[in-house]
């Protein structure tokens, strides 16, 4: 199976090619010979497979994928700009007997804090917070690693809001899905979402989102998430977790967000999607200073 190499671009045959893989690792064993390491391109998950299940794509349908991915990112990110605008603008109607239509108003959005087992996904995450305009902190840290380190980072950048993501998946066999030893990555997600809640119990002051693809979803939430993957143990969009911190980041500190309204915001839905009513992290200021140097 010499024909594969770390950084090849993969789809898995018994999938139906459904899902793009980058190979991360190749690992020997003395039974199956060699077991490739494969991470989504788009989605959060981390698999494995042996090569005979393993073919290569053409250059044109890779190139179609990433453009139906980048497509994807694109809408989602246009349909939270104009509900956002929108919601703003009926803001503005209902507080007009306070104050008068020409006066500006601004406000302060919610922080956001992510921290990403993979270093790729992170970049395109924060991407997308620059495009919607959300002050982020982006931290690589390894899934394991997460629990070790979170409290640390929450105490230099005090965020509104924290993002415990990476990769996550199924055990291949597996059927417990109540069971912490189904998942590849959940028991690291859930020990870091508990050193936050030590950091801050409050559920309005500190907003949490964890979990990746397929993660321990209910696990997650009782461990004190406020939002989490993965309901329903699908795949989850790359984006998804940037897309939750927007709703919250850009919603009313006075407006329970529903989770209904969390998951329509998202790109997978209420079945890669779920969480708790939670309160938004938007502060308006008003009137906006228009005075100038000088």
């Amino acid at each position: 199976m010499g024909e594969f190499k770390v950084g090849d671009i993969v789809i898995r045959k018994s999938y139906g090619g459904d899902i793009y893989f980058k190979i991360i690792q190749i690992n020997k064993s003395l039974e199956k010979g060699q077991i490739y390491i494969l991470k989504g391109t788009n989605v959060r998950l981390v698999a494995d497979s042996l090569g005979s299940d393993l073919e290569k794509p053409s250059l044109d349908r890779i190139s179609s994928n990433e453009e139906i991915f980048n497509n994807k990112v694109n809408a989602a990110i246009r349909k939270a700009l104009i509900a956002r605008k929108s919601s703003k603008k009926v803001a503005f109607r209902a507080s007009t007997i306070l104050r008068s239509e020409s006066e500006e108003t601004s406000g302060r959005p919610g922080k956001v804090l992510h921290i990403d087992g993979d270093e790729e996904y992170l970049n395109v995450c924060l991407k997308g917070y620059s495009k919607l305009k959300i002050d982020c902190v982006g931290k690589f840290v390894p899934e394991v690693k997460q629990m070790e380190v979170v409290k640390e980072i929450l105490e230099e950048y005090r965020p509104d809001i924290l993002v415990l993501t990476g990769h996550d998946g199924m055990i291949k066999g597996t059927q417990n899905v109540k069971s912490l030893d189904s998942y590849r990555n959940s028991r690291y997600f859930i020990e870091a979402v508990k050193k936050a809640r030590e950091y801050e119990k409050s559920y309005d002051d500190l907003i949490i989102f964890a979990g990746a693809c397929q993660s321990f979803y209910e696990a997650l939430i009782d461990s004190g998430a406020n939002y989490a993957s993965s309901p329903g143990r699908v795949l989850i969009h790359a984006m998804d977790p940037v897309l939750v911190c927007e709703k919250v980041a850009f919603s009313s500190i006075g407006k329970l967000v529903s989770p209904q309204e969390i998951m329509e915001n998202t790109i997978t839905g209420s079945k890669g999607i779920g969480g708790l009513e939670t309160r938004g992290k938007y502060r308006e200021l008003s009137p906006v200073s228009n005075l100038s140097d000088g």
